[in-house]
């Protein structure tokens, strides 16, 4: 199995991850907190519809700008504040997000060529399989995000945490965690891999689901 093949595999485990957790928001519950310090739920669609429209860019187009902020510190998107100017359903066009999404990568490791096809991010070329978990990265951690936000205590899948968690220092280094993530929350060695994940990138495990 090509690293191309396995960093996809890795993208589709995290967007079933994250659209079962959706599957549990109640109606009308698109106002509700999340783990993301002043994001509601609507707030954090409206950004993973931004990320995977970036990360299509890049099977599209192999290439992409810098991937919208998503820190749990850093508050509501600036184009999300005011009036919602986004879908009229934007569960629906999450899903929707996620189905092209995962297309276009399907289609990215199929070609031919070199195992790490690289592709410009912000005008430099990272390996395409290095921005494929980026995006498994994203997705997982917003899965965690929305699952909570839903009341649903679902941890995401040991593999999936595991398989990213050896590279999460690379994914989420010193120059890009203030601009993303929250500092990491301190836990012990022996905690679930969804747990070292998700306090890696700043969020608090033992954060309880919504009611």
């Amino acid at each position: 199995m090509t690293e191309r093949v396995r960093a996809v595999l890795l993208l589709e485990q995290a967007a079933g991850y994250g659209l079962a957790s959706l599957a549990a928001l109640p109606a009308g519950g698109l106002g509700r907190p999340t783990p993301c310090a002043g994001w509601t739920v609507a707030d954090l669609l409206g950004h993973l519809r931004e990320s995977m429209a970036a990360l299509q860019e890049a099977t599209d187009h192999g290439a992409v700008a810098l991937l919208p902020p998503a820190g749990p510190h850093t508050g509501p998107p600036a184009e999300l504040a005011g009036p919602p100017a986004g879908p009229a359903d934007p569960v629906a066009a999450v899903r929707a997000g996620a189905a092209r999404l995962l297309a276009g990568w399907r289609r990215w490791a199929a070609r031919p060529g070199p195992a790490c096809v690289p592709v410009r991010v912000g005008g430099l070329p990272v390996p395409g399989d290095t921005v494929a978990l980026v995006g498994a990265l994203e997705l997982a951690v917003h899965g965690w995000d929305l699952a909570r936000a839903c009341a649903d205590a679902r941890p995401i899948p040991a593999p999936l945490a595991l398989a990213i968690l050896r590279r999460a220092p690379q994914l989420a280094d010193a120059s890009t965690r203030t601009a993303m993530f929250a500092a990491p929350v301190p836990v012990s060695p022996l905690a679930a891999p969804s747990d070292r994940l998700v306090a890696f990138l700043g969020r608090d495990p033992a954060h309880p689901a919504a009611g």
